[in-house]
């Protein structure tokens, strides 16, 4: 007997029970397996037992919140994080996202968007089949992306970038000489429709100038005052004062 591949496993962590059920429902519809955990500690210890492929997590628990769960797991994992808010606090969600996130919702919220939005990021780290041909690796410069591995290099040497960062990359080096504006960005992170703001991929953005510049790539994205972004020079300058 041939079986197909496993499902993937999210994790749903929240202190409400009612959205857990409400949610692991959801998922099971979609054919995806799910764990659950009712506060942060419990959450560390789910992603420490099972390695799920995806973690759900609110922001707003006793104990220890989403943000600090969040800040742990970025200390070792790479795991994609997509937050629920319990409030419309922008403060939050682009705190959320500078500490690693790749997406979030605000309750109340509805069941199918959240699958929907989390099938789009598994499908982004999905192993893609081999092609005959085309090679998997885009270079520019000192930097190069491993699009089938999803994994970023400066000089050789590794660095750790969420699903989301790695996206916007991804986008920024198929068209190096293209300014990007903050909504082409959105449509090509998480395709068109979605309710995220400039602030958002201003966030991400910046997630990606720290890191790359702390391997030494200050120049690997640029901003156009007014319009947008496009891919730097990467030649290992200094960032703009």
């Amino acid at each position: 007997m041939i079986l197909g591949p496993m499902p993937a496993t999210i994790l749903i962590v929240d202190d409400d029970p009612h959205i857990r059920h409400l949610l692991v429902f959801a998922f099971g519809k979609a054919g995806l397996e799910t764990i659950e955990a009712a506060d942060g500690e419990e959450a560390l210890a789910q992603v420490e037992r099972n390695a799920p492929d995806l973690v759900v997590l609110d922001i707003n628990m006793p104990r220890m919140d989403g943000l600090e769960v969040c800040r742990r797991l970025r200390a070792t994992s790479e795991v994609p994080i997509f937050f629920l808010s319990s409030r419309d606090d922008e403060i939050d969600r682009v705190l959320g996202i500078e500490l690693g996130g790749d997406d979030y919702v605000v309750k109340p919220f509805s069941p199918r968007e959240v699958v929907a939005r989390t099938m789009a990021i598994l499908r982004r780290t999905a192993p893609r089949a081999p092609q005959a041909e085309a090679s998997p690796v885009i270079r520019h410069a000192r930097l190069s992306l491993d699009t089938e591995g999803w994994a970023a290099q400066w000089n050789g040497r590794d660095v750790s970038l969420t699903v989301t960062e790695f996206t916007i990359l991804r986008t920024l080096m198929a068209s190096p000489t293209r300014i990007f504006s903050r909504d082409q960005i959105i449509d090509h992170v998480r395709g068109p429709g979605f309710a995220l703001t400039d602030r958002t991929v201003d966030s991400h953005v910046r997630n990606l100038r720290r890191k790359f510049a702390e391997a030494g790539g200050g120049d690997v994205v640029e901003t156009r005052a007014g319009i947008g972004y496009r891919l730097g020079p990467c030649g290992g300058a200094a960032p703009p004062a």
